[in-house]
């Protein structure tokens, strides 16, 4: 009888594969779908290779909740970082990046995480963070600009809720003119 050929060794995950498919599993299926067996099967590794990088499904959603703020954080600094002088320039530039792209992977993602957090005090303490740092990275902008505190921030509450709620809508069916519409919402919002 012919020997089995060995099949080919499993490359080993390290701690980020493990987070980043609970990440992808989240957006898909809700924070009920991020379970260990299930991770495990869609990753084609056994349990033990979770547990060589988390004490338990509660670790694990710790780290997902801190690897996604870190990753917004870092963002939204970086999206808001400009030269003296440049913050309209910086403004405009953020609005027309989420206005011509929608990332859909992003977006089922942020909505996932906030779904979690009307449940988990831990997951809500984070979005709070993460809203907070773009709101105040916002706020400098405008506030830069000249104006107020308290214009500055109504207008990053206005900045946020265009670039969430046209992420979420297909905007090309409400308007003939898009580009038109577009630049009336940034002059709205930057003023």
């Amino acid at each position: 009888m012919p020997r089995a050929e060995a099949s080919a060794p499993r490359a080993a995950l390290d701690r980020e594969a493990w987070i980043e498919a609970a990440i992808g599993t989240l957006a898909e299926h809700g924070i009920a779908g991020v379970r260990v067996e299930s991770l495990a099967k869609s990753l084609g590794v056994t349990k033990g290779s979770f547990y060589w990088h988390f004490r338990d499904r509660p670790e694990l959603l710790a780290a997902v909740l801190d690897f996604w703020k870190q990753g917004r954080i870092s963002d939204i600094i970086r999206q808001t970082r400009c030269d003296p002088g440049q913050e309209r320039e910086q403004l405009d530039h953020i609005l027309a990046v989420y206005s011509a792209s929608r990332n859909r992977k992003g977006i089922r993602i942020e909505l996932a995480i906030r779904d979690w957090a009307r449940r988990d005090p831990r997951a809500a303490a984070v979005v709070e963070e993460v809203d907070g740092a773009r709101f105040d990275c916002a706020r400098r902008l405008f506030v830069a600009r000249g104006m107020s505190d308290q214009e500055a921030a109504a207008r990053s509450i206005l900045l946020y809720a265009y670039v969430f709620g046209q992420s979420l809508m297909d905007c090309d069916r409400f308007e003939a003119d898009l580009p038109l519409a577009r630049r009336d919402i940034f002059a709205l919002i930057n003023g």
